[in-house]
C-alpha cells in the first residue's frame, strides 16, 4: 500500500462516515453559535441549537448523499467522484427546499465543491497531523522521556539536573547581591 493509497484510505463503516462527521460538525456549529451575533437576540441557548443543528442537517445529508452515491456506483469509499456527485445532489435537494430553482442550481454547486474539497484536503491533513505528532511529542514508547521536545531555538529550554543546579547558584549569588540591607545591620 503506498502513501495515497493510505491518505485515501477512510473508515470501514458507512455509519461511522456518517455519524461521526456529523456529530463533529454539529459540535462545532454550536460552538459557532456561542460567539454569533444572533446570540443576544435569540439567547444563547437556542442560537447554540440553531447552529448545531442546521450544521449537523448539512453535514448528515451531504455524508448520506455521497454513502448513497458510493453504494450506487459500487465504487470505493475515498472516490473524489463519490464527494462531488453526492455534494451536488444533496446540495440541490437542500438548495431547492431553501431557495427555489435558483438556490437548487447555487447550493448544488457549492455543495459539490465545498464538499469535494473537503473529502480530499481532510485525510491529508490528518495524515500530516499523525506524521508531525511524532517530532512534536517526542518517543510514544516512553511518555515521561520528552513528552515534548522544544526546537533548539525555542527561548524556553528544559534543563537536566546539572544545569538546574548552576541555575540556582546562579540565583543566590544575584539574590545575595541585591538583598536590601536592613538598617539595624548596617549600624552594626
Amino acid at each position: 500500500m503506498d502513501s495515497e493509497e493510505k491518505i485515501t484510505e477512510t473508515s470501514s463503516s458507512p455509519t461511522k462516515r456518517i455519524l461521526i462527521p456529523t456529530l463533529v460538525l454539529g459540535a462545532i456549529g454550536g460552538a459557532f453559535g456561542l460567539v454569533s451575533k444572533h446570540r443576544r437576540v435569540l439567547g444563547v441557548g437556542r442560537s447554540c441549537a440553531t447552529y448545531a443543528t442546521n450544521a449537523a442537517i448539512v453535514t448528515g445529508f451531504y455524508c448520506g448523499a455521497r454513502e448513497f452515491v458510493t453504494a450506487a456506483r459500487n465504487s470505493e469509499s475515498g472516490d473524489l467522484i463519490n464527494s462531488a456527485l453526492g455534494g451536488f445532489g444533496a446540495g440541490a435537494i437542500l438548495g431547492r427546499l431553501q431557495g427555489g430553482p435558483l438556490g437548487a442550481i447555487k447550493y448544488s454547486m457549492m455543495f459539490a465543491m465545498v464538499g469535494t474539497t473537503a473529502d480530499y484536503a481532510i485525510p491529508r491533513l490528518w495524515h500530516l497531523l499523525e506524521t508531525k505528532k511524532e517530532s512534536l511529542l517526542g518517543d510514544s514508547q516512553n511518555p515521561d522521556k520528552n513528552w515534548l521536545k522544544l526546537p533548539e531555538w525555542s527561548p524556553i529550554q528544559i534543563l537536566d539536573e546539572e544545569a538546574l543546579a548552576a541555575k540556582q547558584a546562579r540565583e543566590q549569588q544575584l539574590y545575595g547581591q541585591t538583598a536590601p540591607v536592613s538598617i539595624h545591620e548596617k549600624e552594626n
